[in-house]
């Protein structure tokens, strides 16, 4: 028996559509340009140049209606477009949750990198459809698009874990991704 006597929220059916990349019933989406990216690429007259110009959508995440609350469990997904700023490629703000808790991302379309750093050490998957990717508690993540076409990707996570963006302009990633002829190449972050 759970300790609620009344569920925060009532059971509901959740609708995945594979190929709209889209579930239903819909909540929140947000839109992150190139100018919301501020202090996360290396080169930053090149992430300048991009954002007062053209100022492209990088990357969307679109959510369910499950609420970012305490024993919820939210779904989103996520669909970073392809491209690169000087050879780094496009990517999520990355973050690190507050409340250190598991998380897990389904790739679903496309093809991409999961970047993970514990303030020490940096570990990278490569999500391909089909991929399962897990965040241990206290791993700080970002996913990257490594492909020419968009990168989506499944997220479910603790509602109550929170979202601190900070810490990643504070501490980095320990790695940047670059592209390069072969595919992927991760550099150290302070380079």
């Amino acid at each position: 028996m759970t300790a609620f006597h009344t569920p925060p929220i009532s059971p509901m059916a959740i609708a995945f559509d594979a190929e709209r990349l889209t579930l239903s019933p819909e909540g929140p989406t947000l839109t992150r340009r190139m100018s919301d990216l501020e202090g996360l690429f290396r080169d930053s007259d090149a992430w300048a140049a991009e954002s007062a110009g053209e100022n492209p959508v990088v990357y969307t995440v679109t959510s369910s209606p499950v609420p970012e609350i305490d024993r919820e469990l939210p779904q989103s997904i996520t669909t970073i477009m392809p491209g690169d700023t000087s050879g780094e490629l496009w990517m999520t703000k990355g973050h690190q949750h507050p409340n250190h808790q598991g998380e897990i991302y389904l790739a679903l379309q496309g093809t991409g990198g999961l970047l993970m750093f514990d303030g020490e050490r940096t570990e990278w998957i490569d999500m391909q459809p089909g991929t399962i990717g897990y965040i241990p508690p206290g791993w700080a993540h970002r996913s990257v698009n490594t492909g020419d076409e968009p990168y989506s990707f499944l997220a479910v996570y603790p509602g109550g874990a929170g979202h601190d963006y900070g810490w990643v302009l504070e501490h980095g990633m320990g790695s940047r991704a670059y592209r390069t002829a072969g595919g992927v190449e991760l550099r150290p972050y302070s380079e």
